[in-house]
């Protein structure tokens, strides 16, 4: 049985090439300093004193410049190539996110926020395309699952100290996030070969994911492709539910479920460590089985809408309960919430690669990420506003009807496609 679980992870890794090894390096010692992001809301409200309605319009701000961020950066890539636009983005965000801890008033903040996140995410599509260029066919998606990998060990290992170093002074989070964003940016500035033909010049053969519907221009844009867009829609919607894990989850753990700063951190290495131990393997298997790709993104989906029903459950139990349930419930929501990412995020990033053309592939990889940003905007803003008006249990409720009308979209996407593909 081991010997069968070690070669299972042993063909798991094979065939990526350096390059795609030496992207997860620059990820991991880009993730392994990601601590704003998830400490953002606490940082707002414990240090700032920030009223929880303030902090979600940061937090939408965020997505916001995300948003732009992302429709920039993937233009730039097709333009300019995904190479310069990750050590830009990489430099420049690590730059601003050392000195957004030095700014305090509530609207110089917001545009700080704006700036930061719009230099950052930049990244997002380049990165994505740079995965894309090294890898092939074959090994594309668990290219990108061992990408998500470096993210998640990157999350694990920041998570965890990131929790520490909060509960002794917030503004090392700012420090330690933007120096590995300069550490990253530089390695990969040393490290990474410049390629040597553009994206459009490379081809990429056929589609190992949900092929049969992939557009039969390839010049056709992504914002005039009916069914990517409607891909996107429904992708969106499982972000917005995902995406609370970084906003409103942290500030439910600790004003509800009464869970310390450290205690959030190591649930949030959970998540990655999980995400490290069995997403590679998982990838590997279901494409040797032949798995259809988009049944278990609905079912990955619906483990979301199973993860926030958990947590509404916890508005029916009293202060005295939640001080011994609190910590089950918490470890509920994040075995629920990560098994559902690992079997929806790496299909839908491979799906969004073979839907484009090489000569597309930055756009369409921008409109895939901005839909993520737009999620990472509606999430906070909203959440914010439904919990100072109606509680946690109402939101709870209403981001597991969120997902569940995802995974609807998803099924109705799937009845489009011919039945032998994904």
């Amino acid at each position: 049985m081991l010997q069968r679980t070690l070669y299972l992870y042993q063909r798991a890794y094979r065939g990526l090439s350096p390059s795609v090894w030496l992207l997860a390096g620059v990820m991991l010692i880009n993730r392994c300093g990601t601590m704003v992001l998830p400490f953002m809301t606490l940082y707002l409200t414990q240090q700032l004193h920030y009223s929880v309605t303030q902090a979600g319009t940061v937090m939408a701000v965020y997505g916001a410049g995300a948003f732009v961020g992302t429709y920039l950066g993937g233009r730039l890539t097709d333009r300019i190539g995904f190479y310069a636009i990750q050590v830009f983005s990489l430099l420049m965000g690590g730059i601003a996110l050392i000195l957004l801890q030095f700014v305090t008033d509530f609207h110089l903040l917001c545009g700080s926020v704006f700036i930061f996140t719009l230099l950052g995410d930049t990244f997002r599509p380049a990165n994505q395309a740079a995965i894309a260029y090294y890898s092939d066919v074959e090994t594309r998606t668990r290219a990108f699952s061992f990408n998500r990998l470096a993210i998640n060990l990157g999350w694990a290992v920041g998570g965890g100290l990131g929790g520490w170093l909060a509960s002794i002074q917030y503004n090392l989070l700012f420090w330690v996030d933007g120096l590995t964003c300069l550490a990253a940016g530089i390695v990969l500035w040393r490290f990474l070969p410049v390629p040597t033909e553009s994206p459009a010049d490379r081809q990429t053969g056929g589609s190992a994911v949900l092929a049969q519907a992939k557009p039969v221009s390839p010049h056709l844009l992504p914002h005039r492709d009916p069914f990517f867009i409607a891909f996107v829609v429904c992708n969106t919607l499982y972000l917005i539910a995902f995406m609370q894990l970084f906003t409103i989850v942290p500030l439910f753990f600790k004003e509800r479920l009464h869970i310390s700063e450290g205690s959030i951190g190591l649930l949030m290495t959970l998540n990655g460590l999980l995400v490290v131990a069995i997403e590679m393997a998982l990838v590997y298997k279901v494409e040797e089985q032949k798995r259809s790709k988009i049944n278990l993104i609905i079912t990955g989906v619906l483990l979301t809408a199973v993860s926030y029903a958990v947590l509404a459950l916890s508005g029916f139990r009293n202060y005295d309960d939640l001080a011994s349930t609190g910590p089950v419930i918490a470890l509920l929501y994040i075995l629920f919430v990560t098994f559902s990412e690992m079997l929806v995020m790496p299909f839908l990033q491979s799906f969004t690669v073979e839907r484009a053309s090489p000569a597309t592939r930055g756009q369409y990889l921008a409109l895939y990420a901005m839909g993520g940003a737009l999620a990472q905007t509606a999430a906070p803003a909203l959440g914010s506003l439904v919990v100072a008006g109606a509680g946690f249990s109402v939101h709870w409720l209403a981001i597991s009807g969120i997902s569940l009308l995802s995974a609807g979209g998803f099924w109705w996407l799937g009845r489009q496609l011919p039945a032998n593909p994904a």
